[in-house]
């Protein structure tokens, strides 16, 4: 697929936007308060495969936190900033790789001018982020209601407030609950701008609706070469949110590394419990790394053919199974030893 050409932004040891990669974040939500707990949640984040990981700081104390995950973590941190321009300013100083803030909510020009010096200083970008509940009166009068319309002229006018101080080191979120609706908001900020675009949609729900979504909305954006970052938004662990993402871009073939899973919906022809055996292959291969697509069929009627591309598989019988590679089938073996032998093929791959 086509990127959409955007300007390309550095943050820490990554970039967003150009011609680099699409990257995951998520956020930590445990209080910044609890800065041992912080530090913990931000290691699992790093090691699920998290590339930027945002922390709330709400006051002055929560500045400390910053330093804390800078000696923990190598991945960037992103200070979240609501309406207090000193919150930035400390959090810039404290060594934090990029802002998320609204300047149109933190003051008049001197206050946005001394974010911008500060940020510009230390080479910090600043992601500006607005969603359907944070539109300013002006807007919402002008359009009467919440439209894709008024977030991206909210993000762009935001922006605004940048530049008037040459200062484009931006990235741009306009994030809704509503798929339909941010779908379209990201199109014509697309079109309006050459900033790079942070994905999401925002208030998503549980695990079960917040995924689907998540993929909606981020993968119809994606596979039309819209966005540069993403974030899946769950009421959950925010691991659950990286394994999220991380799947929205193995599924649009955005990234390739690791496992590829394919498994069949079982029919009349099923005489093995599929769905028992799917969910334990793919659980004991959760934390392999190998570029291959491993196949969960089940039956042998149409398993190593339907998956003749995958690198190995197996297929259901009556009480056994087959171990086929590329569609070929190398051996049958009794079904309480499928998923071992199976393991044993993969481990020579």
């Amino acid at each position: 697929m086509m990127r959409r050409r955007t300007k390309k932004i550095k943050l820490g040891n990554i970039y967003i936007g150009g011609d680099a990669p699409i990257t995951v974040q998520s956020m930590l939500n445990i209080p910044a308060s609890d800065i041992e707990g912080s530090v913990r949640q931000a290691i699992r984040l790093e090691k699920a495969g998290c590339e930027i990981i945002r922390a709330a700081v709400p006051n002055m104390d929560a500045v400390r936190l910053i330093p804390a995950l800078k000696e923990n973590v190598t991945v960037p941190i992103v200070a979240d900033i609501h309406f207090d321009y000193r919150l930035a300013i400390e959090a810039a100083a404290a060594g934090v790789d990029k802002i998320r803030i609204n300047p149109g909510n933190i003051g008049g020009d001197d206050r946005v001018r001394q974010v911008v010096k500060v940020c510009r200083n230390r080479n910090i970008p600043i992601r500006i982020g607005v969603n359907s509940g944070s539109l300013e009166k002006e807007i919402l009068a002008r359009y009467g209601h919440p439209t894709p319309q008024a977030l991206c002229e909210s993000a762009l006018y935001h922006a605004s407030l940048l530049e008037k101080f040459d200062f484009d080191d931006i990235v741009l979120s306009m994030k809704s609950s509503s798929v339909p609706f941010m779908v379209e908001a990201y199109e014509l900020a697309a079109e309006r701008c050459d900033y790079p675009l942070h994905l999401g949609v925002t208030e998503a729900g549980t695990w079960r609706m917040g995924i689907i979504k998540s993929a909606a909305g981020i993968g119809s954006l994606l596979i039309n070469g819209i966005g540069d970052t993403i974030r899946v938004s769950l009421t959950d662990d925010p691991v659950s949110e990286v394994k999220a993402a991380k799947d929205i871009l193995k599924a649009l073939e955005i990234r390739n590394e690791g496992i590829k899973f394919i498994s069949c919906p079982t029919c009349g022809r099923t005489s093995i419990d599929l769905i028992k055996l799917a969910n334990e292959v793919e659980k004991r291969l959760e934390n392999c790394d190998k570029n291959i697509t491993v196949a969960v069929m089940g039956c042998a009627v149409n398993g190593p053919g339907e998956a003749r591309e995958a690198d190995v598989g197996i297929a259901g019988g009556h009480g056994d199974g087959l171990i086929f590679k590329r569609g070929e089938i190398v051996k049958k073996v009794s079904e309480d030893k499928l998923i071992d032998e199976l393991m044993e093929e993969i481990s020579r791959l």
